[in-house]
């Protein structure tokens, strides 16, 4: 048993030296090619999947919001003095339920109402700060913005507004609308770029100034206040999609813009180099140790297999198939065993050898099948009608013997004579065979100076002696 286990022991070692160097292999490969692969695919690829995202979550709102700036129910109502205010409250309403948008709203320039679905909710003062922004949207010269700012008639929540101009026929503002979505639900969308993608996620105006980012993840507030970029500003802020790599505070990061025009901003995803190496080493280790756990998986199935092979091994070498009793050998073991003991303590030692009577005639003239059972029945018989300490093996094809302990010729005589009888008077036996089986029997009684050949060819001599005399009876030698 002891080579086997150093063979599980090598195996064992070589698988968990192959798979470890590969591991190894792999981190060092994934080292050198993860800056190029985060630059050359991973980000743009990113980048395409949250714009695409935006689109949904961002643009579409976006986009209802200029369909009403454009909507010409709405010119036509403010056109016409707002004369019936529940046909615009019915409108709004509509938009923000379709569209399961935080709000939509509507300024007319004319009244300085503030419309939503709740209906006329203030009017905006130039005297009141909250109303400040609409006469900022209004000098400026752009159609649209986005403005991230609070509403006390909405709640305490900061909600970010896409605003939109009503033009007239003559390109005069004639008033603003446009939809509100709350800056929890932005900061949870870019959240979930996050952790989704590992990047972080904002966007920056033409002038790299941060107009949406993750609360209390994203503390930056200009691109120019990181040195490095700063000076690749005029770069980065332009059309189509493109990378940047930088260093700050010892650390390397990737960053990745592209423009979007529905917006006019600028979308950056970054990626700290150092997060994905570390996640490499992470990896390596993990793998290590799935490695050390799979070889000791494996070591155990082999252990497990060895073990089974190995007892199955030892029950081929030790137990007759047919009969189940012990073969030849477990007999010259036992048998070499109790000599030793017998010269040491001079205790008394009997071999019995049986053969079945005719038993060629059974086989021959009913089958093999029929003779098996016969002797699996006879090695039943056998075996439960000998004492407990002593032992019983099929010697070979119809012959068995038995090894009595602490017993001279006169006991084992009588033990004899009564597996004899038993065996002839046996209802199991006669139902295998239709007919009676009987045994021949040779006793003999093991001396100091006999070796283990010596007792058994006398045992053989007198089981022959027993044949010669007609079967079905003991000879003793």
């Amino acid at each position: 048993m002891r080579f086997n286990y150093r063979i599980v022991f090598i195996i064992t070692t070589l698988v968990f030296t192959l798979s470890t160097t590969l591991t190894v292999i792999n981190y060092l490969t994934s080292m050198e090619t993860t800056r190029e692969q985060l630059k050359n695919s991973a980000l743009p690829l990113t980048i395409d999947n949250i714009y695409t995202e935006i689109q949904k979550n961002i643009i579409e709102p976006n986009l209802i919001a200029s369909m009403m700036a454009h909507d010409t129910f709405l010119i036509d109502w403010l056109s016409h003095e707002e004369d019936d205010v529940q046909q615009i409250v019915r409108y709004l309403e509509t938009i923000q339920n379709k569209y399961q948008m935080f709000t939509a709203f509507l300024v007319s320039e004319k009244s300085k109402s503030y419309y939503t679905a709740k209906g006329m909710l203030d009017t905006v003062d130039k005297n009141t700060p909250n109303n400040q922004w609409y006469f900022d949207f209004q000098k400026a010269p752009e159609l649209n913005e986005i403005n991230i700012d609070y509403n006390t008639h909405m709640g305490s929540e900061l909600i970010m507004f896409i605003n939109h101009k009503i033009l007239d026929s003559d390109y005069h503002m004639i008033g603003a609308t446009g939809i509100g979505l709350k800056t929890s639900y932005i900061n949870d969308m870019l959240k979930i770029f996050r952790q989704r993608y590992q990047f972080s996620v904002y966007f920056v105006d033409e002038k790299g100034k941060v107009v949406i980012a993750e609360q209390s993840v994203n503390k930056l507030q200009n691109l120019s206040d990181i040195p490095e970029l700063a000076n690749q500003l005029p770069d980065i802020i332009g059309k189509g999609s493109q990378v940047f790599d930088y260093n700050q505070a010892g650390e390397a990061y990737l960053l990745n813009r592209k423009y979007i025009e529905e917006l006019d901003l600028y979308l950056i995803v970054e990626a700290n180099v150092n997060n994905f190496t570390k996640l490499a080493k992470e990896t390596l280790y993990l793998n290590i140790f799935i490695s050390a756990v799979i070889t000791l998986l494996i070591s155990l199935i082999i252990v497990l297999y060895v073990k089974k092979i190995h007892l199955k091994l030892d029950r081929l070498a030790s137990i007759d198939e047919l009969t189940e009793l012990p073969n030849r050998r477990s007999f010259h073991e036992q048998l070499a065993q109790f000599s030793l003991l017998k010269k040491r303590n001079n205790n008394p030692l009997s071999v019995i050898f049986i053969d079945v009577d005719n038993f060629k005639n059974i086989n021959d003239t009913k089958g093999h099948h029929v003779g098996d059972k016969v002797l699996k029945s006879l090695a039943e018989t056998l075996n439960n009608n000998i004492r407990k300490s002593d032992f019983v093996a099929r010697w070979g094809g119809e012959e068995f013997v038995i090894l009595l302990i602490n017993t001279d010729i006169n006991q084992g005589q009588i033990i004899a004579e009564q597996l004899r009888s038993k065996v002839a008077n046996s209802t199991n036996l006669l139902s295998s065979n239709q007919q009676q089986v009987t045994i021949s029997l040779g006793l003999t009684e093991v001396t100091n100076e006999d070796t283990i050949d010596t007792v058994l060819k006398r045992a053989d001599d007198a089981l022959y002696k027993a044949k010669s005399k007609g079967k079905n009876c003991i000879v003793s030698d």
